[in-house]
C-alpha cells in the first residue's frame, strides 16, 4: 500500500496541535503524501471538501479550534472521505476527554488511535496519563482496552505501545515493529495518525490499513535507529527511512500478526 499512497499523494487534512505541525508535515511530505494543516473554522469546510482524508489531533485544543474540527468533520463525512482521531492527552483533563468524547458522537470517525492510557480515559476506565508518553502496559490488557473501546464507539481502534493493536469487532492484528526511540522524539504518535490516514485512502479495509501503516511506520524505525542511535540523529534518520522504505524491506522484516475475533 505504500507503493498505493506513494502513486496517489493523498492530500491529508490535518486539525492538529501546535507542537507538532512541522514534523507531522515533513513526515507525510517524506512517505509521498500531500499535508495541509489549518485550523480556521472560517476555511475548514472547504479543506475538508479539498482533502482526501481528515485528522484531527486534540494535542492543545481550544475552542475556536474546536469548532473548526466539528465543521471540518461533517464535510469530511459529506464527501465520504475518512477521518482519524488522535485524543492526545485524553484523560489528562476533563476538556480533553469530553471534546473526544463529542467528536466521536457527532461525527462518523473512521478510525480512532492513541495510547493506552488515552483509550482508558475515552471508555471511562482507570488510566494513569503522564503527559502523551505510552504506558508500558501487557499486550492482553491492551487488546482488552481495544476492542472494548470499538464495541463502545463502533469505530476501528489503534492501541500504540511496544506491541500495536488493531481491532474492530471482526478482526485483531498485533504489530510489533518498531523503536524505543520513537517515543524519545516529539510527535511521533502524531505523525503516525497522519500516515494511518494516508493509509486509509488507498484500502477500504480500515484495520487492515491501519496494520499495514503500523507495519510500515514500525520497520522505518527500526531502519532509522541502525543510523541514529540518539534521539537527534535518529529523528533526521527516521525521516529519511518513511522516504526510503519499499515493500521488499517492509515484507522482509515485517512483525504482523491476524487474528479473526470469534
Amino acid at each position: 500500500m505504500i507503493e498505493k499512497v506513494r502513486e496517489k499523494r493523498p492530500l491529508i487534512y490535518h486539525i492538529t496541535n501546535t507542537v507538532v505541525t512541522n514534523f507531522t508535515a515533513n513526515g507525510l511530505l517524506a512517505m509521498g503524501a500531500s499535508p495541509v494543516m489549518a485550523d480556521a473554522e472560517e476555511e475548514a469546510a472547504e479543506m475538508a471538501a479539498a482533502a482526501d482524508a481528515l485528522v484531527l489531533n486534540i494535542g492543545t485544543l481550544h475552542p475556536s479550534q474546536v469548532k473548526a474540527m466539528f465543521v471540518a468533520g461533517r464535510a469530511a463525512n459529506k464527501k465520504g472521505i475518512p477521518i482519524v482521531l488522535d485524543p492526545v492527552g485524553a484523560g489528562a483533563t476533563s476538556y480533553r476527554t469530553e471534546t473526544a468524547r463529542q467528536l466521536l458522537k457527532e461525527l462518523n470517525i473512521s478510525l480512532l488511535r492513541g495510547n493506552v492510557g488515552e483509550i482508558k480515559a475515552l471508555i471511562g476506565s482507570d488510566g494513569n496519563i503522564q503527559g502523551v508518553d505510552a504506558i508500558q502496559t501487557e499486550v492482553d490488557e491492551m487488546e482488552a482496552v481495544a476492542k472494548e473501546a470499538a464495541s463502545l464507539f463502533s469505530v476501528p481502534v489503534v492501541v500504540s505501545g511496544a506491541v500495536d493493536i488493531v481491532t474492530d469487532e471482526k478482526d485483531l492484528y498485533r504489530v510489533a515493529n518498531g523503536d524505543e526511540l520513537l517515543i524519545r522524539i516529539t510527535g511521533s504518535g502524531c505523525l503516525l495518525s497522519g500516515v494511518i490516514a494516508s493509509f486509509l485512502t488507498v484500502n477500504d479495509s480500515r484495520t487492515e490499513a491501519a496494520a499495514d501503516a503500523l507495519t510500515y511506520y514500525g520497520v522505518a524505525a527500526e531502519k532509522a535507529a541502525m543510523k541514529g542511535e540518539q534521539p537527534g540523529s535518529f529523528q533526521v534518520a527516521f525521516l529519511d527511512a518513511l522516504y526510503e522504505v519499499g515493500k521488499e524491506e517492509i515484507q522482509k522484516m515485517a512483525k504482523q500478526e491476524k487474528m479473526t475475533l470469534s
